[in-house]
């Protein structure tokens, strides 16, 4: 996908900044933003930045739900939720995939308060969420996928006169194939009893983050948009076109513009969330401790894998832009991914939480012959399988802050 995006990219930027055919829009208009929602579904998602007191008030029950037994508590009395971030990343995201399955097959992984996925982490998401029984599915999906499964590459004009380079309609059919009814409706059993999956895309006109909560669209047995919100989570701008979510305001219906949430953030957890919840109690009047809550006494045992690497990688540059396009793209995206897991370990100290990181080893890099090739795919899933069957041994800093030997 990193290597489709170069030629083409620079080409329409040096040569075809001002040609194209847009289609006509209509944009949520900036006065707006803070009150448009989801038609008939006011509770789905928080624009990170403006307060949703329905979300907010669907996740205090979540906690106020929760029966005793449900989740440990520490030697301090504090009620400790295991939660998981999946990061973007592409066809690395096998190794995560492998990583979870070892993990579910030591008999060690935990049922997770909350799931978080990114870009691929949105596709592997709702199998984590749910568990062993959808390791195998999981499986099958990131060793046989290839490149014609992911996209379809458009014509010349087509590409350069549109809103995108490949189309993501095989992707989109690769989506619909495992967001069954059956796995919809369990998805949402789940959210009732008050976990909880998030998925992250990003909204292009406002530059805001949206962090979308899949179970409680799966409550509304809204199995298309469900899909979509995946779809639009991996979809890389210019790659792929991006998705619209039809939003409404003072009786008016408008269009959003959503891309890959890599944009924005290769990971995310759900701190902003929760902390826009608190504030929305407060507003809402509710007495959190009335209720049985309260937030000093519920820790996060944090788990975030990082599909992809943290140490740099070598491979020699062309002296052509395509080349140096593919290489500046790689290296920025890596380095995004490193610095979002030093912006969650900066939170997790100051909130005394459990910060646990996994990524690929940096002696482990299979050569891909195309974007997505299956049999580099399998070899980073058999390498993330073997590490977690092995006890993988999860890093309690990020890169570069590992407590040094006196």
């Amino acid at each position: 996908m990193r290597k489709y995006l170069c030629l083409p990219f620079f080409l329409s930027i040096l040569i075809f900044t001002s040609s194209g055919c847009a289609t006509l829009r209509h944009p949520v208009p900036q006065d707006l933003i803070g009150k448009v929602r989801v038609s008939g579904m006011p509770e789905i998602r928080a624009v990170l930045g403006v307060p949703n007191p329905e979300l907010q008030k669907n996740l205090i029950e979540a906690i106020t739900g929760d029966k005793p037994g449900d989740y440990s508590v520490d030697g301090k009395e504090d009620r400790v939720y295991p939660m998981l971030s999946i990061s973007g990343g592409s066809a690395n995201g096998a190794y995560g995939a492998g990583l979870l399955k070892g993990w579910s097959d030591t008999g060690t992984r935990p049922k997770f308060k909350v799931v978080t996925g990114v870009s691929t982490g949105a596709i592997t998401a709702p199998f984590a969420f749910l568990g062993k029984e959808y390791d195998d599915v999981m499986m099958k999906l990131y060793t046989t996928m290839s490149t014609k499964d992911v996209m379809r590459p458009k014509g010349p004009l087509q590409a350069l006169f549109g809103d995108s380079f490949a189309s993501n309609k095989p992707l989109a059919r690769e989506i619909s194939r495992y967001i069954t009814d059956d796995m919809l409706g369990k998805i949402a059993d789940e959210h009732r009893s008050g976990r909880r999956l998030f998925v992250g895309t990003a909204l292009l006109d406002s530059q805001r983050f949206v962090a979308w909560d899949m179970g409680a669209i799966a409550v509304r047995g809204d199995k298309a948009l469900f899909r979509k919100i995946i779809l639009a989570s991996a979809s890389i701008p210019m790659i792929f076109p991006p998705v619209y979510i039809h939003v409404e305001a003072d009786g008016k219906v408008y269009d959003e513009m959503h891309v890959d949430g890599g944009t924005i953030t290769q990971v995310f957890t759900i701190y902003k969330i929760l902390e826009n919840a608190e504030e929305g109690a407060r507003a809402m009047n509710i007495d959190m401790k009335k209720l049985g809550i309260d937030p000093a006494k519920i820790k996060g045992k944090y788990y975030i894998i990082r599909n992809g690497y943290v140490n740099p990688g070598y491979k020699v540059a062309k002296d052509t832009i395509a080349s140096i396009a593919e290489r500046s793209f790689d290296t920025m995206i890596n380095y995004q991914g490193i610095g979002d897991t030093y912006r969650i370990y900066a939170f997790m100290q100051q909130r005394g939480n459990d910060y646990n990181l996994a990524f690929i080893p940096g002696d482990f890099r299979p050569v891909s012959k195309e974007d997505f090739d299956p049999q580099a795919m399998k070899a980073l899933f058999d390498r993330g399988y073997q590490d977690a069957v092995k006890g993988y041994d999860w890093h309690k800093t990020p890169p570069g802050l590992e407590p040094k030997d006196n």
